[in-house]
């Protein structure tokens, strides 16, 4: 298998499981996020909060790897771009990680209110709780929304212009970035919930697109013969440079 090969399956898996783990880690979360007895019910399914964030820290490794196995390939065509893609795609982990720390944080804080009964600092800590449940909040939509656009629209671009897969596929992943990109904007401004019926259908097409995407990079792979072209494309204007 040559390296073009298997840059392609490993992103195809960290796609599939960058969603898999998305879905699961946020439903895994919901005795903590979900419902008005939430720091009570945080603390006695403990264990699934925390499994939860394992989740999540499995979709940080994954957001990283497809940047990394993605770079050596997008660079042949647009250094710039695929750098700007390596930055917000780390930046896009960072919001993440900055999500799994408000949850375990509201894990702990549950587990006092647990411990302690709090009937007389009941106040204080739903505002602490509150303001750990906004953080997870905005970095959800940071993430999963506006970043995701973003970084999809970036590659997506390059995939269109190479033809390194078929161009139905970048079509639809420029679409899902757009669809999803004025989600997130929709949501900053309180027009929808993220979760929500109409986030739900502005996120399916960028969804689709990933699946696609990924099912694709692992049976087929790239375009060998876009990426041959590519790589004498580079050879020769670095030639010129040098000339």
């Amino acid at each position: 298998m040559n390296a073009n090969k298997k840059a392609a399956k490993i992103v195809g898996v960290l796609f599939i499981v960058a969603a898999v783990t998305a879905v699961i880690g946020l439903k895994l979360y919901d005795p903590i996020l979900i419902g008005p007895d939430y720091l009570t019910k945080g603390s006695e399914q403990a264990n699934q909060v925390v499994l939860g964030a394992v989740m999540e820290l499995m979709l940080v490794v994954s957001v990283v790897g497809t940047a990394t196995a993605l770079f050596p390939i997008l660079r042949k065509y647009n250094e710039t771009i695929a750098l700007w893609h390596v930055c917000f795609r780390f930046l896009e982990a960072v919001v993440i990680t900055v999500g799994i720390i408000s949850v375990l944080s509201l894990l702990t804080l549950s587990q006092e209110f647990a411990a302690t009964g709090a009937s007389s600092n009941h106040a204080t800590f739903q505002a602490s709780a509150t303001v750990l449940k906004a953080i997870h909040d905005w970095t959800f939509m940071m993430g999963p929304l506006f970043m995701l656009g973003l970084n999809t629209i970036m590659y997506s671009y390059i995939f269109y212009k190479t033809r390194l897969v078929p161009r139905f596929i970048s079509t639809l992943g420029i679409i899902g970035a757009i669809s999803v990109f004025i989600c997130a904007l929709l949501v900053m401004f309180g027009v929808i919930e993220q979760i929500s019926v109409w986030g739900g259908i502005m996120a399916v097409p960028i969804a689709a697109n990933e699946m696609i995407l990924a099912v694709w990079l692992i049976a087929k792979g790239f375009n060998e013969t876009a990426l041959s072209s590519l790589s004498a494309l580079k050879q020769s204007s670095e030639n010129a440079a040098h000339a």
